[in-house]
């Protein structure tokens, strides 16, 4: 397990559904905003003022929406369970859901979504999604617990998609921001299809040693996902700029993405990914996907830190 957790999505065109119900949570080195639509962090900013969460402009109205219960689009923006074809759209419903606070302190805070009659209509399974939030010095840790509370097995797949600020605060280039990834990744990169699938031609990742130099132009036929990067961690900065550092576990993908000539880099976590082209079966055998039997629980996090 990663020693610092133990201290403590692809492209879509959704809208900011935003409210005046947003609950702040802090320290004295980090100041969190969080939504109830969705539980969706919408603010991060260090003790200096500067924020380093994109702020839902035009050019994507989300600012770190959370997946579920699918990552990525599925074939016919379906669902398919016992034969029947729930409509699923690209990254799941919770994003664009209401959830209910379940306790604010100064430095945490939990909200709970749970099955409805509307999520039925399109996720034939009851569920408990729990989203927490704690703030510690420089870093926020976030945690989704997943429980099954129903009878039989139910499928899922969960991701994080949080936008970063780029250039980075402190920073007006560019092209001088690099991901440093923990470990040498050997792995192959996968792109989405224009549809949003995820097409199975491997590509190079075009690292020196750990690091990954951004241009705009990676980024110019969509995503870049890493389906079993090694590394549980990767450190995003630019000279003259407060890094960032993200640590995840629970989740084994990974997705890159930002919208050529947007100001944004979103770092995804994922336990799950877009169905595979020509690969269209039932969520009981999709790739990617995740089991969890009755009364089962299953916890996965990812910690941001502003360094600097």
């Amino acid at each position: 397990m990663d020693r610092a957790i133990q201290q403590t999505g692809a492209p879509d065109e959704g809208a900011d559904r935003g409210t005046d119900d947003t609950v702040a949570i802090g320290s004295a080195a980090l100041a969190v905003r969080v939504k109830a639509m969705g539980a969706e962090l919408c603010g991060l900013r260090d003790r200096l003022g500067r924020e380093y969460l994109w702020q839902a402009g035009p050019a994507w109205p989300r600012h770190a929406p959370i997946l579920f219960p699918v990552v990525g689009r599925l074939h016919g923006d379906a669902f398919t369970v016992g034969g029947m074809h729930y409509p699923m759209g690209q990254h799941g419903f919770a994003r664009d859901s209401r959830f209910t606070l379940q306790e604010h302190r100064s430095d945490f805070c939990r909200f709970l979504l749970t099955d409805s009659p509307e999520s039925w209509e399109r996720y034939p399974f009851p569920f408990r999604l729990e989203v927490a939030y704690l703030v510690r010095q420089s870093s926020v840790t976030i945690t989704y617990t997943v429980t099954n509370p129903g009878e039989t097995v139910m499928p899922f797949s969960i991701g994080a998609h949080p936008a970063l600020a780029w250039p980075l605060p402190g920073s007006r280039a560019k092209h001088a921001h690099a991901l440093e990834f923990e470990q040498e990744e050997r792995g192959p990169f996968y792109r989405p299809t224009p549809e949003g699938l995820l097409d199975p031609t491997p590509h190079d990742l075009p690292l020196n040693g750990r690091t990954l130099g951004l241009r705009e132009d990676l980024f110019s036929r969509g995503a870049m996902v890493l389906l079993s990067p090694v590394s549980r961690r990767l450190r995003y900065a630019a000279p003259g700029a407060a890094a960032v550092e993200m640590a995840w576990q629970g989740f084994e993908q990974l997705g890159l993405w930002m919208k050529p000539g947007a100001d944004f880099l979103c770092l995804e976590p994922w336990a799950g990914h877009a169905d595979i082209v020509g690969h269209e079966v039932e969520a009981w055998h999709k790739p990617g996907i995740m089991l969890l039997h009755p009364g089962e629980s299953r916890r996965f996090l990812h910690r941001i830190t502003i360094e600097g």
